[in-house]
């Protein structure tokens, strides 16, 4: 990692799924990636698209030094689901001179102490649509995260057009470039979602990519 900080520096603490996602488009954007995980099996999937991916089993203020997360511009918190590992996690890193922090909550408890600790907090396994709607609704897209000018994580709502498609089908990676994370039904959310999903009326699919290509999906989708 360049110790000379810049915009294309990013950490990735946790690879689950959202974590996961978010490193390898990130990684393919061309940006400077570090992960992150206790899991070495992930680690080493992630080593495809970069170099800087390490194994650490207990996420202590010192171990993440070693591995230089403290030379990341941005980094990500994305364990959400162990609420001490990741409020601790978080401290440390922000303890650490990261200049931005974002940690993942599953929880507004849980979120409103990762704010304290200075990390701005998402939610993407939840409602942060409705809470963001009036300021960032525009058309059929909302942007929860903008990590920078080209990768977002993004809400689409579903149009007649992917109505009674299967996510394989319309394999948004090769068709599209993004990824998909999670899956809203009203008030549920899917984020493990099966390839033989078969889209219905009023879903809302999340994304990860680049802002070009969520661009164009939006315009495919606004299309009769």
């Amino acid at each position: 990692m360049n110790n000379n900080k810049t915009p294309e520096s990013y950490g990735i603490i946790g690879l689950g799924r959202f974590g996961m996602s978010l490193a390898q488009e990130l990684a393919q954007a061309g940006k400077d990636v570090l992960v992150i995980d206790e899991d070495e099996s992930k680690v080493k999937e992630m080593r495809e698209y970069t170099e800087q991916a390490f194994v650490c089993g207990k996420l202590t203020k010192e171990a993440l030094e070693e591995a230089g997360i403290q030379n990341c511009d941005v980094v990500v918190v994305c364990i959400g689901e162990r609420l001490d590992t990741s409020i601790l996690t978080t401290l440390n890193v922000v303890s650490l001179g990261v200049s931005k922090v974002i940690a993942k909550a599953t929880s507004t408890e849980q979120g409103i102490i990762l704010e304290k600790l200075g990390a701005k907090v998402v939610y993407p396994e939840r409602d942060m649509a409705v809470r963001l709607a009036k300021k960032l609704l525009s058309s059929s897209l909302l942007d929860y995260i903008s990590l920078n000018n080209d990768i977002d994580v993004s809400e689409i709502q579903i149009t007649d057009k992917l109505v009674g498609k299967s996510i394989d089908a319309v394999n948004f990676r090769k068709s599209f470039g993004l990824t998909i994370i999670a899956v809203e039904q009203g008030q549920e959310t899917r984020t493990d979602v099966d390839p033989d999903y078969i889209f219905k009326k009023d879903d809302i699919v999340v994304v990860i990519g680049g802002s070009q290509q969520i661009r164009d999906f939006e315009k495919h989708m606004a299309k009769r």
